[in-house]
């Protein structure tokens, strides 16, 4: 079907915690469209949604797929995304494109941490949500009981609009509350929806009876506003209420809005680019959101502030990994690009003529991070390339050159999640990388004051080197920097190699006393000294400059400093005091403690980044992978005597290789 209104779109992402069904119910909307003969399974390994071999081999998304599904002279545009936490900036993405939320969620289990992600990921996008309870052919599984719990959780809003007709295997369809099936939970229903409306309330209040149109546009106009969270009743892999779910996103949730982004005209384009994805046979394709003028093929555009040129060639319908081309895209579609040369993913293709910049997503910081080098001379010619196009494909992966380390370290939201960006490179550019813990980015500084009286004398024949300088150092806080001062008076430094002695004091700086490591927090006077009117010259005292400043470090009780991370950690209740003793053992401060209210609690603590370095499979295995956390470096702070003898000796022993 050629779509040509956008009144006829549904753009909906499904979010929930990894194994809530969400690939399922993907497939299984796709399969109701008649659009294949066989409904795609995660299990066998045939699913549509999820069909990178990592996805196969772990049964579980790890990218962002999208199904769109022909129905009722609509196309629903269904964005399956990752539940598991490592790869939520697909997620993300996908809520910045997509204009409703369903939040799936597994009635065996309830609310789980993913479910309060997407929850939370949804409020921040301000996308009208529905929830889906999923799974109600599971053995012992209670709909009321769930239903109870999200309210408590999320509000008394969450109203359920379906319920399931039977329990477990006993489940034999769905029933639909707006036709009253169910009747004292239908009478709920409808005294929420005429709440929502001044127009359905008055009628309700005087009596008059709502007829199913005017329930139904109330619902419509409710859940756009948030008003009402409607709940449906699901069990997706035994295909029953899909065709019900389907009905309801035609009919209740909200098209592509008409309203135009900021500079943008109706004849003009602006298309976002909210996904990237390396094909080693394609090559890179582009996935995109239109919100002004059609996407057309033979269109020569430009990548917004970069201003540089693309030529779109054909348009594509994307299909899971399948492209279809497709005549154009219209406002409100979504549709994808190929061997755009020098666009990425949130960039904004438009015309030169009208220059259109439109919002990405905002994405989590990495907490996990591995050194990478090459297994041989054939991979490191192809190292560089391949991790570029692997962090193009995923913006939540951040390439850097440690200055101070010297290695190349790819970040990421969890070590499956670097992991798996190893495997994927090595599969689609055959690449071999090894990777690593990285080096940590220690810190040298004083403890005490410190004198020194350092004369630099050398004399070979001819002109000699003289350089002496009296200098004292002081402690300024581990977060401080070098500062350099001079006192000097009458001469006895002349006034031109001042700047000579800071220079070397500045050079010996860059490498401590103890392990080579930058010094930081030092305030350093030059205060004295003496020259010599042949012999003395800029290098003397820079050499007198660097040699007095590492003297005067070693009688300053030098001191090894270490970074400190603060960390947040959401956790199951009943896991709150495991992860609290984990954090403990890993010298960590606990600050506080913060519960949700659904059966989750944040932990607020500081922890040194030595022992958090391997925390995302801690605490999977500590809270059974319900957990997550984020961290950020806040501070740096001296390493514990028992620990300082270890590190100088290791960086020692890698120094000597």
């Amino acid at each position: 079907m050629a779509v040509q209104a956008t009144s006829q779109i549904r753009n909906i992402v499904l979010a929930a915690h990894s194994g809530a069904g969400k690939t399922t119910l993907a497939d299984a909307m796709y399969f109701k469209t008649g659009a294949v003969n066989r409904r795609g399974r995660v299990d066998d390994k045939t699913s549509l949604s999820d069909y990178e071999p990592e996805e196969q081999d772990r049964g579980s998304s790890v990218q962002m797929a999208i199904l769109p599904c022909e129905w009722r002279d609509h196309k629903i545009n269904v964005l399956d995304t990752p539940g598991y936490p490592d790869f939520r900036g697909d997620m993300l993405s996908a809520m910045r494109v997509a204009d409703a939320a369903v939040l799936v969620i597994s009635a065996p289990s309830g609310i789980e941490v993913g479910s309060i992600q997407a929850w939370q990921a949804a409020e921040d996008a301000g996308l009208p949500r529905v929830i889906v309870i999923n799974k109600l052919d599971r053995p012992e599984t209670d709909f009321d009981e769930v239903v109870s719990t999200i309210q408590d959780a999320w509000g008394r809003n969450c109203v359920p609009i379906q319920s399931p007709e039977g329990s477990g295997e006993g489940l034999s369809g769905i029933a639909d509350l707006l036709v009253g099936e169910v009747a004292d939970m239908a009478e709920d229903l409808v005294e929420s929806i005429a709440e929502s409306n001044d127009d359905l309330m008055m009628m309700y209040l005087e009596g008059e009876e709502l007829s199913a149109d005017d329930l139904r546009e109330g619902l419509k106009s409710a859940i756009a506003s948030g008003t009402i969270i409607p709940i449906f009743a699901m069990a997706a892999d035994s295909e029953i209420g899909i065709e019900q779910f389907m009905d309801a996103v035609v009919d209740l949730l909200p098209a592509p809005s008409d309203d135009l982004p900021e500079g943008a005209t109706e004849d003009t384009p602006a298309h976002l680019i909210f996904k990237t994805s390396a094909d080693p046979f394609v090559g890179k394709v582009s996935y995109v959101r239109v919100y002004a003028a059609p996407l057309m093929p033979n269109s020569q555009l430009v990548t917004g502030a970069k201003g540089d040129s693309e030529r779109i060639a054909q348009v594509y319908s994307a299909v899971g990994k399948e492209l279809n081309v497709v005549d154009m895209a219209v406002r409100g579609d979504i549709a994808a690009v190929t061997k755009l040369q020098e666009a990425s993913t949130y960039d904004t293709l438009c015309s030169r003529d009208n220059m259109v910049e439109l919002a990405g997503a905002e994405l989590p910081a990495p907490i996990f991070a591995l050194a990478v080098s090459p297994e041989s001379q054939a991979d490191l010619d192809k190292m560089a390339s391949s991790l570029t196009r692997i962090t193009e494909e995923d913006p939540t992966l951040r390439l850097e050159r440690n200055a101070e380390t010297g290695e190349l370290v790819l970040h990421g939201l969890g070590d499956i999640h670097v992991e798996m960006a190893i495997q994927r490179i090595a599969r689609k550019f055959e690449v071999a990388l090894t990777t690593s813990l990285p080096k940590i980015a220690y810190r040298e500084t004083i403890m005490a004051n410190a004198d020194v009286d350092y004369k630099h004398k050398k004399q070979s024949g001819g002109s000699g080197q003289y350089g002496h300088v009296l200098m004292r150092v002081a402690p300024a806080g581990a977060d401080g920097e070098i500062t350099f001062s001079s006192s000097v008076v009458g001469g006895n430094v002349p006034r031109e190699y001042i700047p000579s002695v800071e220079k070397g004091v500045r050079n010996a700086a860059s490498q401590g006393v103890l392990a080579g490591f930058p010094v930081v927090g030092i305030d350093v006077e030059l205060y004295d000294g003496s020259s010599h009117s042949v012999d003395s010259s800029g290098v003397a005292f820079e050499i007198a400059g660097s040699m007095g400043f590492k003297q005067a470090m070693r009688d300053a009780r030098p001191q090894l400093l270490e970074p400190v991370l603060k960390v947040d950690v959401m956790v199951p209740d009943e896991t709150a005091g495991d992860v609290m003793g984990d954090l403990n053992r890993k010298r960590a401060r606990i600050s506080g403690m913060e519960p949700l209210g659904n059966g989750f609690t944040i932990v607020k603590a500081e922890a040194p980044i030595s022992t958090m370095q391997r925390y995302a499979a801690d605490l999977r295995s500590l809270t059974q992978a319900r957990g997550s956390f984020s961290v950020e470096v806040d501070h740096y702070e001296a390493v514990p005597a028992q620990d300082t003898d270890r590190v100088i000796a290791q960086y020692a022993e890698e120094n000597r290789r």
